[in-house]
């Protein structure tokens, strides 16, 4: 059997600031005043890797992650104990409930259904989901006496908040609500705030806040502005330059057709990666300050961009690509949320 050869540099480059990772968690407890801060670290840590955040995150003092799906949890608890592991979705079916128990992960119980499940399996330490007007996952207030939910062993009881980036009167009352759901649920702690919640002020942070947005850079209210650091780099190589002449046209469709004689350059990022066509006309890559516009429909590995401003790149240099997610100029029509995680396999490979 030939053994493989050693893959050569890849032409692209996801770099994450641990320190800003770090400083922003520990900044993030601060604001959640007598509350501890979790970390939300569902789809891959907002796509800038589990196995490179959750460490980070650890060694900063939070002792409670949150995923999404029991696929999430095998990579997390590399790092972590399974106690420490809150998954959102909770148990559908038998065998969630035993990879729970042998993982140690905990389940967020959103339904009467799920409750009945999770005791008729055995039982165990539990969290508990209720709905306080987001509509997604969770009990109704009006189930909170129902015996399912009285026979669980309840650490934390939680909600979500579904505009804690607004200011609404929506907020206050779901604070409200969670705290009349607690005086009839027996528990240990309460959860309310995202990273937006913990913006709001300490009156929302209850017992443990659940930052994610603003752990990898964002910043969903103004109040945490001060606080939260960039934390995502991405760059990634021009492949190729050419020379193209007045009516020649770049990329698919042709939709954009040179004026006039301009050098441009391929660029190797494209939707695949995460860069998607939504980033494309009307924003630009930069090398050293300079931007260098893009120039028609980003494809699936590729860009191009006008070499106006940088006529001295050459194939090999590297370019910046913008990935600030506290930036809304650069976002153009995509979220925050979308511009991490939906970064590609071939940034996360390192």
């Amino acid at each position: 059997m030939i053994e493989p050869a050693a893959s050569p540099p890849p032409t692209l480059r996801l770099t994450v600031d641990s320190e800003a990772l770090a400083a922003n968690w520990r900044a993030l407890d601060a604001l959640s005043g007598g509350a501890d801060a979790g970390a939300a670290v569902k789809a891959d840590a907002y796509g800038l890797g589990v196995d490179t955040c959750v460490p980070v995150l650890r060694d900063a003092g939070c002792r409670t992650f949150f995923v999404a799906h029991w696929s999430e949890v095998a990579s997390v608890i590399r790092h972590v104990p399974g106690e420490q592991v809150a998954v959102l979705h909770g148990v559908l079916s038998e065998a969630d409930c035993a990879y729970a128990r042998a993982t140690g992960a905990v389940p967020v119980i959103n339904s009467l259904d799920q409750a009945g499940l999770w005791s008729a399996t055995g039982g165990g330490r539990c969290h508990l989901m209720v709905d306080t007007g987001i509509n997604r996952l969770g009990i109704a207030l009006a189930e909170a006496g129902d015996q399912a939910v009285a026979a669980l062993e309840i650490d934390i009881l939680m909600s979500h908040l579904a505009s804690a980036d607004e200011r609404t009167a929506m907020n206050r009352m779901q604070a409200e609500l969670l705290s009349e759901a607690a005086e009839a649920i027996p528990h240990h702690r309460l959860s309310l705030a995202n990273s937006a919640g913990i913006g709001l002020g300490e009156a929302f942070a209850f017992d443990l806040t659940r930052p994610g947005l603003a752990l990898y850079g964002g910043v969903p209210r103004d109040e945490l502005a001060g606080h939260i650091r960039p934390v995502a780099q991405v760059q990634a190589q021009l492949l190729q330059t050419r020379n193209l002449a007045p009516g020649e046209a770049v990329g698919y469709n042709a939709t954009f057709i040179a004026p006039t004689h301009m050098r441009v350059g391929t660029v190797s990022i494209g939707y695949a990666d995460g860069f998607l066509r939504a980033r494309g006309p009307g924003n630009a890559l930069f090398h050293q300050g300079r931007a260098l516009p893009i120039l028609g429909k980003v494809s699936m590995d590729m860009v191009v961009v006008d070499l106006a401003a940088g006529r001295d790149l050459a194939a090999g240099d590297w370019l910046n690509v913008p990935w600030n997610i506290a930036d809304a100029a650069q976002q153009n029509a995509l979220s925050a949320y979308e511009l991490l995680t939906t970064i590609g396999a071939r940034l996360r490979t390192r």
